[in-house]
């Protein structure tokens, strides 16, 4: 990893977006939202943007403040900007949720809170932009992982603006022709630009670099790769731009959607046999915990994409849309984050806790610092209740799934515990305690030290 610089608040954002998590699993198991709600309802919104937002957006947010600076071996452009793009962001999605809650009937107030969460959200997102923008401006040619992050950024400058279009027609009432067409038809554009673009594409991009970093592997960046950069650029320029096209000209979405859709499962397929070359050419021989782990989100993007396929030949994708979603959301997103976090926040901790000393001291491995054989059975745990919870959203079965979601949520809180622990260095403390010149980190707070 070049140098030891860490992104000061890159644990916060992780804290909150975990709680997040929580929030939208204990929101679920009550039987809040989807599926006990339809899908365009007030209450799925609230759930949808709490993971969306509250959780997957700032998970990615505070490792890009982290990673992008390693993909390209530069420094961050702004280590004072997180910290307010922490806040505008948790603030306007704050008001979103009452927003929603307001168009529930929940909650009564004279003043529309749709517009001023927008706000908030776009200044936080825009802040976010700029900072990683700037940063991976400094370099020319872009290394291929930085080229996805660039493209994820520009979808969710697109997810944004999409975003701003809903929040204005609804919370202002707003009659302009064009923002009536965007915001009454856009929808699945929203959700291409967010899961599709943004989130996914940005994980895949650092993908690449962790696995191959974490497994000892050779970084990809043949043809097969760019492959997958340039088909999956175009399946989301079709699917967004072509999209909005068909809007402002009155035409149906189908065309462009089923176009981008087809380029990106090619886009899945070749940045699968990616992947399954990183694991099979890694010099690791018994790979970790989070390696093995990112290996069930990787099945559980294929098992999406082959559902998504069988749904469409069935003519019964719009009635079980929302479990492809699910399982995109909480199989592959989700369980990604949460496999590649149990590392994350143990090698964070350990660079900042024992970078200074390294040399000086004798010092624990990153391995010292977690407990995988008590983990693993918090992630199986995990895995089996999403991939229980997507059959009963197929059957349906609402008793099933809200008892799955419940699983989920122990699974989620015992690695919430594994993260805290290895944080706090619980485990080394337990063996060896601290060498002299280490610090104990703080749990919320990356402090630089000097090297």
């Amino acid at each position: 990893m070049h140098g030891t610089n860490l992104s000061r608040w890159t644990m916060s954002y992780f804290v909150v977006a975990l709680g997040a998590l929580l929030l939208g699993e204990i929101l679920m198991a009550a039987g809040y939202g989807f599926p006990s709600a339809p899908i365009r309802a007030p209450e799925t919104l609230v759930l949808v943007h709490v993971v969306a937002i509250g959780w997957l957006s700032l998970l990615l947010c505070g490792a890009l403040f982290q990673f992008v600076p390693v993909l390209i071996a530069r420094p961050l452009y702004s280590d004072s900007l997180p910290l307010p793009t922490l806040l505008f962001i948790v603030a306007g999605l704050a008001g979103l949720v009452l927003g929603f809650l307001q168009r529930a009937g929940t909650i009564d107030s004279g003043v529309p809170l749709l517009p001023y969460a927008a706000a908030s959200l776009t200044i936080g997102f825009a802040l976010a932009l700029w900072n990683l923008g700037r940063t991976l401006c400094t370099v020319r040619p872009l290394a291929l992982p930085a080229r996805f992050v660039a493209v994820a950024l520009v979808c969710l400058a697109a997810t944004v603006a999409l975003g701003v279009v809903f929040s204005l027609v609804l919370g202002l009432n707003i009659r302009h022709g064009a923002l009536l067409k965007v915001a009454g038809q856009g929808l699945p554009l929203h959700v291409v630009a967010g899961i599709g673009g943004w989130l996914t594409f940005a994980a895949i991009g650092v993908s690449y670099r962790l696995l191959a970093m974490f497994m000892l592997s050779p970084e990809r960046d043949g043809r097969r790769t760019q492959a997958v950069l340039w088909l999956g650029t175009a399946a989301l320029a079709i699917a967004i731009l072509g999209g909005l096209a068909a809007l402002l000209f009155d035409k149906g979405l189908h065309l462009a959607l089923l176009a981008g859709g087809v380029l990106g499962l090619a886009a899945l397929g070749l940045y699968g046999m990616d992947v399954l070359h990183l694991y099979r050419a890694r010099k690791r021989r018994v790979i970790e915990l989070n390696s093995r782990m990112a290996a069930l989100a990787l099945i559980s993007l294929a098992a999406a994409a082959i559902m998504a396929v069988v749904l469409i030949g069935l003519g019964q994708l719009s009635e079980r849309i929302g479990a492809v979603v699910f399982l995109l959301v909480f199989g592959w997103l989700s369980g990604l984050g949460l496999s590649q976090l149990y590392k994350i926040v143990a090698f964070l901790t350990w660079l900042e806790c024992y970078g200074p000393v390294l040399g000086k001291t004798a010092t624990p491995r990153v391995q010292d610092l977690v407990d995988e054989a008590r983990a693993r059975k918090w992630f199986v745990l995990y895995y089996l209740s999403v991939w229980a919870a997507t059959a009963f959203l197929l059957a349906p079965h609402l008793l099933g799934f809200r008892l799955a979601v419940a699983a989920m949520m122990a699974a989620t809180l015992g690695l919430a515990v594994h993260f805290a622990r290895s944080r706090l260095l619980s485990q080394v403390s337990a063996q060896s305690g601290l060498p002299e010149g280490a610090r104990r980190p703080h749990l919320l707070v990356s402090i630089p030290r000097p090297s």
